[in-house]
């Protein structure tokens, strides 16, 4: 562990704040019901700007239901929200997070479909990061009695970007092949288990090596990120592919886009290669927009090819789709039913860890999805433990360089 230490960037050694026991010191007293624990970003920058601390509970407006918070999901965008990378993130401070799981507390009036102590998951404008989050009905849905509320937190986010990009946008059938990056990741894992849904449907993955034993069975055919994968799934399918699902961005786009064959579709859903160190980098944001290809109508249209891009926090924030999702969401949790799909389950963090697990997204080697556990108490020596592991993302690939020996955390049940 040590060695694997020594072996970690400078940028990356700086990002666990060693003070994190002081910092959460004292929060976990509940005196006044009418508080809650959450984790707060201070202003956009660096893991210092994240703790947890206490701030008034929210009640429920008209039209929203309540929620007693069991699990959070933690994802490469909740990185990007703390380096203030994204499009017109709300000012700071701010309870980040998108997704959560729990039970119903209470619902506002004219609040109608769920009770008091119902198992539900939700989408969240922000503030999922906490003991009790207040979001409208529309993105609250009912649990299925064997789903567990970890799962749950793994299940939304994830499976709904995965079904409405291949189904949705790219229009999978069978007999189609997909090709998909950080295919260890959250949504990776989602695109495989829905492709093996459809017959005949060839899943191209790429990752890094490390990865390749654990995620193996999950593809067709599997590439390790760091080499020409592009001549290496020509010579599987020298026509190219007809879907290709892109969270890099920079020099990835004018390689998905090339591999594409006439009528397939390029989904860019993600921007993960503009993040290189703890905090935001206009050197390395602009690198990754120069390395875009400059699309051209023309040669679109000449190769009979679609590019497109999927955010589903914008489908349903901005652009006011809760229909449609909820229409997949029921369509997925029949599938869950059914057992053909099952979320993945990295690690578990309790609240108190969010730095830790957040550096895990940073140097990107999980296998599945990171849960934050509002009801787990943290891991004794965490923050001391983490500068000598590998703490690793949601759903990105190593940065090249990187130690492809790096372990994840266990899975802890």
């Amino acid at each position: 562990m040590a060695k694997e230490g020594a072996d970690m960037t400078e940028e990356t050694e700086y990002m666990i704040d060693k003070n994190v026991g002081k910092e959460t010191e004292n929060v976990e007293s509940f005196g006044d019901t009418k508080e809650m624990r959450a984790v707060i970003l201070s202003g956009f920058g660096g893991l210092n700007k994240l703790r947890v601390t206490k701030k008034a509970m929210p009640e429920p407006q008209d039209g929203e239901v309540k929620i007693r918070v069991k699990a959070c999901g933690l994802n490469f965008l909740d990185l990007m929200v703390r380096q203030g990378t994204i499009d017109s993130p709300p000012k700071p401070p701010l309870v980040p997070g998108f997704e959560c799981s729990g039970i119903v507390e209470s619902v506002g009036e004219n609040t109608k479909g769920f009770e008091v102590s119902d198992r539900v998951m939700a989408f969240v404008n922000y503030n999922a990061w906490a003991e009790v989050v207040c979001t409208p009905v529309e993105f609250v849905y009912k649990l299925p009695d064997e789903m567990t509320f970890t799962e749950a937190a793994a299940f939304s986010l994830n499976f709904v970007a995965a079904y409405m990009m291949l189904f949705e946008v790219a229009n999978l059938r069978e007999g189609m092949s997909v090709l998909v990056h950080s295919a260890g990741g959250g949504v990776g894992q989602a695109v495989a288990q829905l492709c093996s849904t459809v017959p005949n449907v060839t899943v191209f993955g790429i990752a890094s090596c490390f990865k390749h034993a654990a995620i193996r069975d999950s593809v067709t055919h599997l590439f390790d990120r760091n080499v020409d994968y592009i001549q290496e799934v020509k010579k599987i399918s020298p026509d190219g592919v007809d879907i290709v699902l892109d969270c890099l961005c920079g020099e990835n786009t004018g390689k998905g886009l090339s591999l594409l064959k006439p009528l397939g579709t390029y989904i860019l859903y993600g921007a993960s290669n503009m993040v290189t160190g703890e905090t935001k980098s206009f050197f390395s944001f602009a690198k990754s927009w120069w390395q875009v290809e400059k699309v051209n109508p023309i040669k679109l249209y000449e190769e009979n090819k679609v590019i497109a891009g999927f955010s589903l926090l914008n489908l349903l924030f901005k652009q006011g789709r809760c229909s449609l999702v909820k229409a997949v969401m029921d369509k997925l949790l029949c599938l869950y039913e059914q057992k053909k799909i099952k979320p993945v389950v990295d690690s578990l963090w309790a609240l108190e860890e969010v730095k830790e697990a957040m550096q895990r997204i940073h140097d990107r080697g999980n296998i599945g999805k990171l849960i934050l556990d509002v009801e787990k108490t943290p891991t004794p020596l965490m923050a001391s433990d983490s500068t000598e592991t590998s703490e690793a993302g949601e759903e990105e690939e190593e940065p090249e360089g990187d130690n492809d020996s790096k372990e994840r955390m266990p899975f802890i049940h």
